[in-house]
């Protein structure tokens, strides 16, 4: 498991702004559910032309792009663009992964690339890399410590703390708890849970997912007024007792 990026903001201190254009509905709400826990405003477009209306309206800092849409594709998305001297960072998203659909993005303009299937938190690292090199989001000096009721979870050094008590975890018991801090009070389902701490797509073991949260429970809420939820035919929350 890697280290915890740091949070991203707009040099103003707003959350950065990201475009998602792509046909497939599925796939633009699946995204767009990653790419909004990480704290990052984002809006949609199914088309080339609703692509470019956004770009105008949204003025976003970074957009993910399919190439291949039936009205006006990507590449000629991206080509009016900078066209009209817009410089908005590109990850071209595409089902092609043949080196010559590559090339051909970016050297129309595009900034990078990235061919399905993909995993979400690819996606997330490279749109990091990409407004950190055009300078449109600068890294939060927050603290990072992750808090529900007398739970704490240090994101830098991976301390993890209830009660003032040091619990010692591994590092997919801790990817799976930062997850679920990350969003308390918000129901996480087996499939979601998978993507993001397994980076397996929907076809993954959710016996794994059940397994993973069984083990926390022991390590947290054993002995003491239980953090971790199961929502029943949903999935799983954290929450702190009083709220």
């Amino acid at each position: 498991m890697t280290s915890p990026a740091p949070a991203l903001r707009r040099p103003d201190g707003a959350a950065v702004r990201i475009l998602v254009v792509d046909d497939e509905q599925m796939l633009t709400d699946l995204l767009s559910m990653a790419l909004r826990m990480e704290g990052w405003d984002v809006r949609t477009a199914a088309s080339g032309f609703e692509a470019l209306q956004a770009v105008r309206d949204f003025e976003p800092d970074a957009m993910v792009l399919d190439i291949m849409m039936p009205d006006l594709d990507g590449m000629a998305v991206l080509h009016r663009l900078r066209q009209s001297g817009n410089d908005v960072p590109v990850l071209f998203l595409t089902a092609k992964d043949a080196v010559a659909d590559r090339v051909a993005g970016l050297t129309a303009g595009g900034d990078d690339y990235v061919a399905k299937p993909f995993s979400l938190e690819e996606v997330v690292a490279r749109l990091r890399g990409l407004m950190r090199r055009a300078g449109t989001a600068t890294q939060s000096e927050e603290e990072p410590i992750l808090r529900v009721g007398d739970l704490s979870l240090n994101e830098d050094s991976h301390e993890v703390e209830r009660g003032g008590d040091e619990i010692e975890l591994t590092a997919t018991e801790f990817e799976l708890l930062r997850y679920l801090m990350r969003n308390q009070r918000r129901v996480v389902s087996k499939a979601q849970i998978l993507d993001r701490v397994w980076n397996y797509d929907f076809g993954g073991r959710s016996s794994v997912v059940e397994l993973y949260i069984s083990y926390l429970r022991k390590k947290i809420d054993q002995g003491k007024e239980p953090l971790i939820h199961t929502v029943r035919g949903v999935g799983y929350m954290i929450k702190a007792p009083t709220q």
